[in-house]
């Protein structure tokens, strides 16, 4: 691949604009793929924390609780797209808030998912598992310096 700039020109870039115009094109590209799928981005999410719970069961609650950050999508949007998972027959919930993925809840979420390893790979391509943990750690730092929170189940 072909960079931007040499490196000594490239040290000089504003990282506000990188880390957004990498946010801006990996979530494009993920919610392109899951359009395709007849999902959105909150909807996987959705599906992935109730199909990942195992033996334990979600409340409506819980999970809200635990996506309400991602990606400043906020409660209200998320109450809906719950609703509209529900509508789907992907999951269930009873009087409780109690979350049960469905049969085609499941077969639905494995196809997702299957897209989603696919798009991991496809934006780890030529990138180390060591480059990918510093670059992490950067950003986190970044954020850290600049009296930022930031936190991904």
């Amino acid at each position: 691949m072909e960079y931007s700039h040499d490196d000594a020109e490239l040290i000089r870039q504003p990282i506000g604009y990188w880390s957004w115009a990498a946010y801006d094109a990996v979530v494009a590209r993920t919610r392109g793929a899951l359009a395709g799928l007849g999902t959105t981005q909150p909807q996987w999410w959705i599906l992935a924390r109730v199909a990942l719970a195992g033996d334990e069961v979600r409340t409506r609650g819980e999970v809200t609780e635990t996506l309400r950050g991602y990606l400043a999508v906020g409660e209200e949007s998320l109450s809906e797209e719950m609703d509209s998972v529900i509508v789907q027959g992907w999951i269930t919930q009873d009087a409780e808030g109690r979350l049960e993925m469905t049969h085609e809840g499941r077969e639905f979420f494995d196809r997702a998912s299957a897209l989603q390893k696919d798009l991991w790979d496809e934006r780890h391509a030529g990138i180390s598992d060591e480059e990918y943990l510093i670059t992490l750690k950067v950003l986190q730092r970044f954020i850290h310096n600049v009296g930022g929170q930031a936190w991904h189940h």
